[in-house]
């Protein structure tokens, strides 16, 4: 909730921040999908660092009528994610997956839709680079991959204090290596096409790309 209400400070209330940081990420994808997949429905979502869900709840929204999976490492937050979805019905329910993201046990070519949500500044830039070469694993040809996470180029973020600055990196060790890692250029090596980066809010950008035919 916190990284909504910081990156909309404006809104009057959490859900407002909410429905703009989340709203503009879903339009994103939706429009990039549309625009390079050739037509391909988008059937079944993987969200990689799913936490305790919040992220793959949106995205089973948008898109009703897909399959989603939410996969994280801790299976404690997966308990915490489980328990959540037990108090909502869809027709279809979220199916949660204990694994690593760089290495997720799910067959190739399984996927239509693959997102990183607030993951990649948490993890070294080999982890990085592993998690992008697994969702061109699981992707099908056309496939498009969505990572939303600190935008290196926000103006919020490179005129924080250096107080908070140092607060900030003190809980993110990894904080360095993703702001300086070239993530599209990562990305197209990896084999990804039509890569393409758009600040979705003040403090994040949506970087998109698809899997070619």
């Amino acid at each position: 909730m916190s990284i909504a209400k910081r990156a909309i400070p404006e809104a009057t209330s959490i859900e407002e921040a909410n429905q703009i940081v989340r709203g503009n990420w879903l339009n994103v994808i939706e429009e990039h999908h549309l625009k390079y997949s050739g037509n391909c429905q988008v059937n079944d979502i993987l969200d990689i660092g799913c936490s305790v869900g919040v992220s793959t709840r949106y995205l089973a929204e948008k898109f009703p009528s897909a399959q989603a999976v939410g996969l994280d490492l801790s299976p404690y937050f997966l308990a915490v994610a489980a328990q959540k979805e037990e108090k909502l019905s869809r027709p279809k329910p979220i199916r949660w997956v204990h694994a690593n993201g760089e290495a997720t046990g799910l067959s190739s070519d399984s996927f239509d839709l693959v997102s990183l949500a607030y993951v990649c500044h948490e993890c070294p830039a080999r982890a990085i680079t592993g998690l992008v070469k697994e969702a061109f694993r699981v992707l099908r040809p056309g496939g498009t991959i969505a990572l939303t996470d600190n935008s290196p180029k926000s103006k919020v973020l490179q005129e924080l204090s250096p107080v908070l600055f140092t607060l900030m990196k003190s809980t993110e060790p990894f904080l360095d290596e993703y702001y300086m890692l070239d993530l599209e250029e990562t990305m197209r090596k990896v084999g990804f096409v039509n890569v393409c980066s758009v600040l979705t809010d003040p403090r994040h950008r949506t970087v998109t790309a698809t899997v070619p035919y």
